[in-house]
């Protein structure tokens, strides 16, 4: 049996609301031999019903074992391809070369990692569409030398994986953990932004306040030397609102987002300061606060390019997003 050309490792918690839109999604691809790999932590909705519909290796994990890193390690041990993509069950494509685009730089031997471009939907809050153009712009950054990047839409390399696994006790950025090593190595990165994706993040403030205190705490492991201040939290919130305030301003959306921009960025730089304080395990008490929060999903929305973009059942045209 030949490989496929590519192995998908999807990470999924009670996502049936979209799991099934990124399914569709991988269908719709130009690149069609690929193999669909679901790592399940405990769902209790329609996740794996979903899964059942198309053609998909589920994969179960614990939720009291459950790390990103323990997930993603799992997911790509199972892998029969060399060149393995990861994604969030709660994106989805939004044309149909989005693999291709995603696996091109691996082409390239001192490139150990890709990613591309992320956009939220219609509802996303709209400091967090910020945030998303902030971290993935419209440029291309074929040779990156620095760790940034995001597992829900990157392609890495098993070979490489083998060598240095994901680290299972970080509680978040072990993309940002796997990527300081490669660099170290003297490889590079890759961003890609005709490889989009619709990220499906609109989340409660707790929720917000939550995944930013768990990448702090994640990032104080990875770069032990960075600091963190009550001083910064205020600078932080206080510019980064202001910015959207100001941005929102001009876009004539100022009055229903205001209160989303105060809270959002307010739970972010929060939580940040809050988890550059903590130290000590990661229990799972709070591996269930991180790792299992409730909150309401998102819509749709992206960028335009010449390629027409996949057609989803139930959003029947793709919304362009503008941004200043």
């Amino acid at each position: 049996m030949t490989s496929p050309s590519c192995s998908i490792v999807i990470r999924a918690y009670n996502e049936e609301k979209h799991l099934e839109r990124l399914l569709t999604g991988i269908r719709q691809q130009t690149l069609q031999d690929v193999e669909i790999l679901l790592v399940d932590s405990g769902s209790t909705d329609g996740t794996l019903a979903s899964a059942a519909r198309y053609q998909v290796k589920v994969l179960h994990i614990r939720p009291e074992e459950f790390t990103f890193g323990r997930s993603l390690n799992l997911g790509i041990s199972e892998a029969g391809s060399e060149v393995v993509v990861i994604a969030s069950a709660h994106v989805y494509p939004v044309y149909p070369d989005w693999l291709e685009k995603l696996l091109l730089p691996l082409n390239d031997p001192s490139v150990a990692l890709s990613y591309g471009k992320q956009r939220g939907g219609k509802s996303t809050k709209y400091s967090e569409q910020q945030v998303f153009y902030h971290w993935y712009p419209d440029q291309p950054q074929p040779r990156q030398v620095h760790p940034f990047c995001n597992n829900a839409n990157a392609a890495v390399r098993r070979s490489l994986w083998s060598e240095h696994p994901y680290d299972e006790t970080l509680p978040g950025l072990e993309d940002v953990a796997w990527a300081a090593w490669a660099v170290q190595r003297g490889m590079s990165l890759a961003y890609v932004p005709e490889a989009e994706v619709i990220h499906l993040h609109d989340e409660t403030p707790k929720a917000v306040y939550n995944r930013y205190r768990r990448e702090a705490m994640a990032f104080k492991r990875i770069f032990p030397d960075q600091r963190f201040h009550f001083t910064d939290f205020i600078r932080l919130f206080i510019s980064n609102a202001l910015s959207d305030a100001r941005h929102a301003s001009r876009q004539r959306v100022l009055s229903r987002s205001m209160s989303s921009i105060l809270w959002f960025r307010w739970m972010q730089f929060w939580g940040t300061y809050q988890g550059y304080q903590h130290s000590g395990p990661l229990t799972w008490q709070l591996r269930q606060t991180f790792y299992y929060p409730r909150g309401a999903q998102a819509e749709l929305s992206t960028d335009e390019r010449p390629v027409e973009p996949i057609q989803y059942p139930e959003t029947q045209s793709i919304v362009s997003s503008h941004k200043e």
